[in-house]
């Protein structure tokens, strides 16, 4: 397992939502890409260690909600103070909300 998993739940249909691309960039640069399996994870997202830093993690909500999407990305920002200490950021995804956490 890498140091940045995601998991992302489709709160309105009561399920995993599989499909969702995501680009796990740091200052701008790409470091890894992956989509959602049919549990929702992605387990491996990244590098072995990483710096310290803002970190980003960009969803492509509109391929999986649909072409009317609200939200058809959601970028979610974090900082990592301990590169090698495992980060777990998961999604709650709905048409018109979404919110994240850290989770373990």
């Amino acid at each position: 397992m890498s140091l940045v998993t995601t998991h992302v739940l489709d709160t309105a249909a009561g399920k995993p939502a599989a499909g969702i691309a995501v680009r796990f960039e740091h200052e701008g640069r790409l470091l890894a890409e992956g989509v959602t399996d049919a549990d929702g994870r992605i387990r491996d997202l990244g590098p072995d260690t990483l710096e310290p830093g803002v970190y980003r993690l960009v969803f492509d909500t509109a391929a999986y909600l649909g072409p009317e999407a609200f939200f058809p990305e959601v970028t979610i920002a974090f900082r990592i103070s301990d590169g090698t200490a495992h980060h777990h950021v998961p999604v709650l995804l709905s048409p018109f909300a979404y919110s994240t956490y850290r989770g373990s």
